[in-house]
């Protein structure tokens, strides 16, 4: 684990915050290019009533828009939980350099991801893993 990925993973961090504060659940994301940031994302599912308002479905949308592309190469997703099936198939389709990413979901051990990633995409998970479930288990500890 580098340091640069765990700066850029403190930032995914403040952004789940940011959803937390809205009761959103706290996931945040981060698209860095060229070393700027170059989208900022939290979910926003409740707030926008769209099951597909993920964070990194956010993030995506806002860095094709600052590149004027739907492809991301030579760009990195930082975000707080790994990615869902559908955050999954959006980033192949976007073809994104690099994703890392802090806690693991369980849920979807069994499913092989790396067939579900872009065949260039590297992926890196753990970063910053410990913080990154701490926030989400914080939050469903208030929802039960």
């Amino acid at each position: 684990m580098n340091q640069v990925d765990v700066s850029y993973m403190r930032i995914a961090l403040e952004e789940a915050q940011k959803g937390l504060i809205k009761d959103e659940i706290p996931i945040g994301a981060v698209i860095v290019s060229n070393d700027i940031i170059i989208a900022k994302a939290h979910n926003l599912t409740e707030t926008l009533c769209d099951a597909s308002a993920h964070a990194e479905m956010q993030a995506f949308t806002a860095a094709s828009m600052y590149l004027q592309s739907k492809y991301l190469k030579d760009c990195t997703l930082y975000v707080t939980l790994e990615p869902c099936t559908m955050c999954m198939g959006a980033a192949y389709w976007t073809q994104i350099d690099k994703i890392v990413f802090g806690a693991y979901d369980k849920r979807f051990a069994h499913i092989d991801k790396k067939s579900l990633f872009h065949p260039t995409t590297q992926i890196e998970g753990g970063v910053l893993e410990k913080e990154c479930s701490e926030l989400l288990t914080v939050f469903f500890r208030k929802k039960r």
